[in-house]
């Protein structure tokens, strides 16, 4: 009898062995399916925390005070009233600019325009200069300059440039020199084209002749 119990069957150790060594291959090769329950654990953990802090967020925003609708209406009318204000500096601003540039120019303006009739000028002057036989014609031509020294005087430019000045290089531009006693040294013996400047904008320097 105890010889026939040693006897195993060996059809039943085929089908035990294989599965089994299935098993212990597949928790071999693949330890991503045994470590599948405990992620899975984990984000069953992290679900359940979620809801908690939603709640809270919600709790705290509960908490916070709400804001009348007057006191909305008054933040509207402060944002408003800020915004005009800023408009309104900016505003002046750009005015305060406009005019300093404005101020700027025009002087810029008529220095220009008059530099372009001062030859004209300097060309009836020296007309006058000459010896004429017709007074009458002459007299007319000493009108026709007579308005053009008006029109330059409304508007404030002024004529500079004689003979006895003291030299000044700001306005004048010395373009002989010459050795005189009766006159004293630095100043202006003659007076070759005049000066013409503008308020303190010299539009053109006077053309002289200085004593050493």
């Amino acid at each position: 009898m105890s010889k026939e119990k040693k006897h195993e069957d060996p059809n039943l150790k085929n089908k035990a062995g294989p599965g089994n060594k299935e098993t212990e291959e597949n928790s071999e090769t693949n330890p991503k399916a045994a470590q599948e329950p405990a992620d899975n654990a984990d984000e069953s953990k992290q679900e359940s925390a979620k809801p908690e802090e939603s709640t809270q967020k919600k709790d705290d925003k509960a908490d916070k005070p709400q804001k009348s609708q007057a006191e909305l209406l008054q933040e509207k009318v402060d944002n408003l009233n800020d915004k005009l204000l800023r408009t309104i500096a900016e505003y002046d601003n750009f005015r305060k600019r406009s005019q300093r540039e404005k101020d700027a120019i025009y002087p810029q303006a008529i220095a220009k325009t008059v530099e372009k009739f001062l030859p004209i000028i300097d060309t009836i002057e020296r007309a006058l200069s000459l010896e004429c036989s017709d007074a009458e014609f002459k007299k007319g031509v000493e009108m026709i300059l007579q308005n053009f020294k008006d029109v330059l005087e409304n508007m404030g430019v002024e004529e500079f440039g004689e003979a006895g000045e003291q030299f000044d290089p700001e306005k004048h531009n010395a373009v002989m020199h010459v050795e005189d006693e009766e006159h004293e040294a630095n100043s202006i013996v003659a007076v070759f084209q005049k000066g013409y400047r503008l308020d303190d904008k010299i539009i053109r320097h006077a053309m002289v002749q200085v004593a050493n």
